[in-house]
C-alpha cells in the first residue's frame, strides 16, 4: 500500500437466508479523523448498495455517538447490550444477544451507545487491546460477505481496533478545502497499523462526498483529491442532497426509500466499483 499525498436498478426482494459460505467477509473500516465528512451516511448507503448486488452485510457502529444505530432506526438504552459488552467480554453476552437482525433489508447491525466511550479507558490495560474488535468479529465472518465499520472521528484506540480488524479502508473525504487537511496524518496512521499490527490492511478506496458540481470550489477540490489519490479515488463522487439525512430520520437507507434517486444510484456505482476492486 502506498499513497503519495502531494496536496492538502434495485432489487427490493428479501435476500436469501443467512448462510455459512466458508469464505470470510471482507471487513472494511470507514475512517476519517475529521467529523462531518459522510462516514455514517456512506456506511449505511454503501451497505444497502452492496445488498442490492446480492451481498450479505453486517454494519458495526463503532462511534460512541451512535449515529449509525439511530440512522437505522435502532436506539440503545441501558437495558440493551451493545458492542461495548462484546468488547469487554462480559459473561453471558453473545453476538446474538447484541446483533439486530435485518435492521434494514439485508443488513444486520451491531449497535453501540455512549458506553462505548469508556471502552478506550478499559482496554488500555488489556493484553492485545488493539485486537478486541477483531476477536468479536472473527467467529461471525463466514456469515457475511462484507462487514462495514463506522468509525468515530478520531485516531484513538477505537480507530486502531477498527483498522486492526479490517482488510481494507475506505476514506470518505468531503469536497471542501479543509477536509483535505489531516488526511496525510490518517494515511500515516494506516501505514503504522499495517506495519505493526495488521499487514494485510490496504486502502480499498477514497470516496469524495458532499460534492456540489454547481460550485467552482467543489470542482476544484475534487480535482485536487484526484491528483492526491490518483487511482485510489472512486470514480463516482457522492453529491450533496437533503435526501440522505431525510432517509436517516426515517431509519432507512436511501436505496430502500427511493432507489431511483441519484444519491442511491451513486452508491450503487461505488459498490460496483468496490466489488471489482476486491474481487
Amino acid at each position: 500500500m502506498s499513497i503519495d499525498i502531494e496536496s492538502e436498478g434495485l432489487d427490493l426482494s428479501l435476500p436469501p437466508p443467512r448462510r455459512n459460505t466458508g469464505k470470510p467477509a471482507r471487513v472494511i473500516a470507514m475512517v476519517n479523523q475529521k467529523g462531518g465528512v459522510g462516514k455514517t451516511t456512506s456506511t449505511i448507503n454503501l451497505g444497502a448498495a452492496l445488498v442490492s448486488a446480492g451481498k450479505r452485510i453486517l454494519l458495526v457502529d463503532f462511534d460512541p455517538q451512535g449515529a449509525l444505530s439511530v440512522g437505522l432506526g435502532v436506539r440503545t438504552n441501558e437495558s440493551r447490550p451493545t458492542i461495548y459488552n462484546l468488547l469487554m467480554s462480559e459473561p453471558n453476552i453473545t453476538f446474538n444477544d447484541v446483533v439486530v437482525r435485518e435492521a434494514a433489508i439485508g443488513i444486520d447491525l451491531l449497535p453501540c451507545g455512549i458506553d462505548l466511550a469508556a471502552a478506550e479507558m478499559h482496554l488500555v490495560s488489556e493484553v492485545g487491546r488493539e485486537q478486541a474488535l477483531a476477536r468479536v468479529l472473527l467467529p461471525e465472518l463466514t456469515n457475511y460477505d462484507f462487514v462495514l465499520i463506522d468509525c468515530q472521528p478520531s485516531l484513538g484506540l477505537l480507530a486502531i481496533n477498527a483498522l486492526a480488524a479490517a482488510d481494507g479502508v475506505i476514506i470518505p473525504v468531503e469536497c471542501e478545502y479543509f477536509a483535505l487537511r489531516g488526511v496525510a496524518l490518517l494515511i500515516d496512521s494506516i501505514k503504522k497499523v499495517q506495519g505493526r499490527i495488521n499487514p494485510k490492511l490496504e486502502i480499498d478506496g477514497v470516496l469524495a462526498t458532499m460534492y456540489d458540481p454547481r460550485t467552482h470550489h467543489a470542482r476544484e477540490v475534487l480535482s485536487r483529491i484526484k491528483d492526491a489519490f490518483k487511482g485510489q479515488l472512486f470514480k463516482t463522487p457522492i453529491t450533496r442532497t437533503i435526501k440522505f439525512p431525510d432517509a436517516q430520520v426515517q431509519g432507512k437507507p436511501l436505496n430502500e426509500i427511493d432507489p431511483k434517486h441519484s444519491g442511491a444510484q451513486q452508491y450503487r456505482a461505488v459498490a460496483k466499483e468496490l466489488l471489482a476492486r476486491v474481487s
